[in-house]
């Protein structure tokens, strides 16, 4: 798999958790334990994108 193939689907990821996100935001059922993890999630992908991406520009 090429990089860039890695970051689309990690990009993709993100993009549905941040969906997700949204939604259990929105929906007075989602307790904050399960807003936290999805936060947390969206972050860990964006940190790894961003890792990624610097490494990518470096060679």
């Amino acid at each position: 798999m090429s990089l860039q193939t890695h970051l689309s689907q990690l990009a993709a990821k993100h993009d549905a958790l941040e969906r997700e996100l949204h939604d259990a935001i929105q929906s007075p059922s989602t307790n904050d334990l399960r807003i936290a993890e999805l936060k947390r999630k969206k972050l860990q992908l964006k940190d790894e994108i961003q890792r990624l991406q610097s490494h990518e520009t470096l060679h």
